[in-house]
């Protein structure tokens, strides 16, 4: 019998929240545990972008509150299968970059690192300045899959939810959790 996977999700206050709420609700859907932390800006954003408010994801998830640092998800002995960071604003991506962990994102973050399990992080700012992209380097050299909010267009979408799914399904590939949000390139014959 295998285990049912358990996944934090971490919203940060990065404008794409309906990146996070997609994969949330994804995730769920696939039959995994997730486990919810959003940063007070993370939850204010989410509401003026896709005019949801973070309690409507109970359902979805198990939600954390930021300042909470007594929570499961602080300690290395609860034990997980990752972390995914979406959106990551360059506050949170700096602070986990250089050992930050004064709320319960950052530290989650930190240990899922130091426990040697995934972690995602999916930053949405443009341009980037060389701060961040430091703060970048330095969690690739850690081991940090760096995911872009960057969707593909191969797939040729038509709509906004084909290019969030495209996305989604990226980070779902990440984390080695099958998933059928999007056709694969080369397994559907076309003709040109």
């Amino acid at each position: 019998m295998s285990k049912k996977k358990r996944i934090i999700v971490g919203i940060t206050g990065a404008s794409g929240s309906l990146y996070g709420y997609t994969l949330v609700r994804a995730l769920h859907q696939l039959g995994v545990e997730v486990h919810l932390i959003a940063t007070e800006m993370g939850v204010k954003v989410m509401q003026f972008e896709c005019g949801i408010k973070i309690n409507e994801l109970k359902e979805f998830a198990t939600i954390h509150q930021n300042q909470n640092l007594f929570a499961s998800v602080s300690s290395g002995s609860f034990k997980t299968d990752g972390m995914v960071i979406v959106p990551c604003s360059m506050n949170s991506l700096g602070a986990i970059a250089n050992g930050v962990g004064d709320n319960l994102l950052s530290r989650a973050a930190s240990v899922v690192m130091k426990e040697g399990r995934k972690l995602v992080i999916v930053p949405r700012e443009a341009p980037f300045h060389l701060i961040h992209l430091r703060n970048m380097t330095t969690l690739a050299e850690s081991g940090v899959t760096i995911l872009p909010a960057s969707p593909g267009f191969y797939h040729r979408p038509t709509e906004i939810w084909e290019l969030v799914n495209f996305l989604v399904a990226r980070i779902l590939d990440e984390l080695d959790i099958d998933h059928d949000l999007m056709e694969r390139w080369g397994e559907k014959n076309e003709s040109h």
